[in-house]
């Protein structure tokens, strides 16, 4: 009896694991556009170029990618292209990659 009981601890303490594992990974994934859109509206720094802004994205957990004055980030299968404003408000202007 106390070997079908382990096992029965065994399997709940597994599938708690399994929860936990993948609630860890649904959040670092959460990201959205109107993330991306709020977190940009809502700072500003006219000294920032294209690769700080890529570094500021990632360390919000972006996939953030600098290229030639513009940073490449990649939501849902979308890539959206960030171009920095300088003196306008906001961090960066965004529009959508053409196919």
């Amino acid at each position: 009896m106390l070997g079908s009981s382990m096992k029965i601890i065994y399997i709940v303490a597994a599938m708690f694991f399994l929860m936990a594992v993948t609630s860890i990974f649904i959040t670092e994934a959460s990201e959205s556009y109107q993330d991306l859109l709020n977190l940009t509206q809502t700072n500003e720094d006219t000294r920032m170029d294209a690769r700080d802004l890529a570094f500021f994205l990632v360390t919000h957990d972006f996939d953030a990618t600098p290229k030639d004055g513009y940073v490449m980030v990649e939501l849902n299968g979308t890539i959206y292209i960030l171009t920095p404003n300088k003196d306008k408000p906001g961090l960066a202007d965004i529009a959508i990659k053409k196919s």
